[in-house]
């Protein structure tokens, strides 16, 4: 990937604890610690990674497979939701495994888990951020050590989940400096989640589970006040035969490039579907994306920076900043990159065009630095030209076309 000029900051490896195949899908075997079988000597690849300026980042959930050492250890500690009709840990149907639930309601559990699972076994191996994942999923017929009933916990769960990995984060003096990102959250999630992401699209473009719910969720996720969203770059979930095209990662990666976070998900039928790698086109493809991702971050980092003054969103549905434009009220496929960009990804399948709403303000192309008038627009929206606008009164806006110009001096893709 780097010979073919993807900008690569961090590696995901989700499976640095080890796989376990299921009818679903290649999953994970859920006992959180490397796995030497899978990655030989990884602590010293890790370093080695490191020096050159990549980070190695893993996966983690609250719950511990009955089959792994982790889930004695918890049972024998007694950190474990009990059952209803007898003093044994409750096992969770995950799909052909059971689970452990740590009992994050027990002020012995919490702190156990942030130290001997994230702290030592990750954050010491020199991991610098993780996938910290579930965090919804509280059983309704379990005990819990506060006593209370798991229906009232349910909704309170996930920011107890993400307190624990914010606690082993610190507890190595890395707050604000490793990464862990999430998919549940309620009111206070943002005191200790840095980063969400939008959970498992399905491999298509279908209008509820597909490659466009990444941005209603991004839309949503910002009005409550979480700053940071992303999305798996290509989706995640291949059932029933639906499996990636290359036209749909085509899409993927126009989207994420104006995203906080461009990442890829293999997926959970990673040999059947296609990666960012399988072909010639698709690698260069995403290895120019990836270029133009990381050519914003002075942007997005003073997007960033607005974000923590004003409590705003980097993508913010347009009517937060037009609210007295009633046509903004609705759209759920364009939004706002920060302030000063306005960005209409396709999200359909088989177009080459698309109807984008620019509210009142003085707009500019990206690629081009042509004034655009307010109103709608039926514009071409080829693949590695995803329809992105600049606001003429942008501080940024010398830099943003300079950009626009460059990353269309190669052309778009055929």
């Amino acid at each position: 990937m780097r010979a073919a000029g993807v900008a690569v900051s961090g590696l995901w490896c989700e499976d640095w604890c080890g796989i376990r195949e299921t009818s679903f899908g290649r999953r994970l075997f859920w006992d959180w610690q490397w796995n030497p079988a899978r990655y030989t000597d990884l602590p010293a690849r890790i370093a080695a990674l490191r020096a050159e300026g990549i980070g190695f980042l893993g996966y983690v959930n609250p719950y511990l497979a009955v089959d792994g050492p982790l889930y004695a250890e918890a049972k024998a500690a007694g950190f474990l939701a009990r059952r209803l009709d007898r003093d044994e840990p409750y096992g969770v149907d995950f799909g052909e495994f059971l689970a452990g639930v740590v009992d994050l309601t027990n002020p012995a559990a919490a702190p156990w888990f942030a130290e001997r699972i994230i702290g030592r076994e990750m954050l010491d191996r020199g991991l610098v951020g993780w996938m910290a994942d579930f965090g919804e999923y509280l059983p309704t017929a379990v005990r819990l050590h506060s006593g209370e009933d798991p229906m009232e916990a349910h909704n309170r769960w996930p920011v107890l989940w993400a307190a624990v990995n914010a606690q082993a984060v610190a507890s190595r003096g890395r707050t604000g400096d490793a990464l862990f990102f999430m998919r549940a959250g309620w009111t206070g999630i943002g005191a200790h989640c840095p980063l969400l992401w939008a959970g498992d699209q399905l491999v298509d473009f279908s209008r509820h589970d597909g490659i466009n719910t990444a941005i209603t969720a991004a839309l949503s996720a910002g009005l409550v006040g979480n700053a940071w969203h992303h999305a798996d770059c290509g989706g995640y979930t291949s059932v029933q035969g639906t499996v990636r095209t290359a036209e749909l990662l085509h899409r993927w990666f126009d989207l994420t490039a104006f995203t906080p976070v461009m990442r890829t998900h293999e997926g959970n039928r990673p040999d059947v579907n296609l990666q960012v790698d399988s072909t010639t086109s698709l690698l260069a493809h995403f290895a120019r994306m990836t270029q133009l991702h990381a050519a914003l971050a002075p942007y997005v980092l003073a997007a960033g920076d607005e974000a923590v003054r004003r409590g705003l969103p980097l993508m913010p549905p347009l009517f937060l900043h037009y609210a007295d434009d009633r046509r903004c009220w609705t759209l759920q496929d364009q939004y706002l990159y920060g302030r000063d960009l306005l960005v209409a990804p396709v999200v359909s399948e088989g177009v080459e065009s698309r109807d984008v709403y620019l509210p009142h303000d003085e707009w500019l192309g990206l690629y081009d630095g042509a004034p655009v008038a307010a109103g709608w627009h039926h514009v071409a929206a080829p693949r590695g030209m995803p329809p992105v606008f600049v606001r003429a009164a942008a501080p940024m806006r010398a830099v943003l076309l300079a950009l626009g110009r460059e990353h269309a001096a190669a052309g778009a893709l055929t």
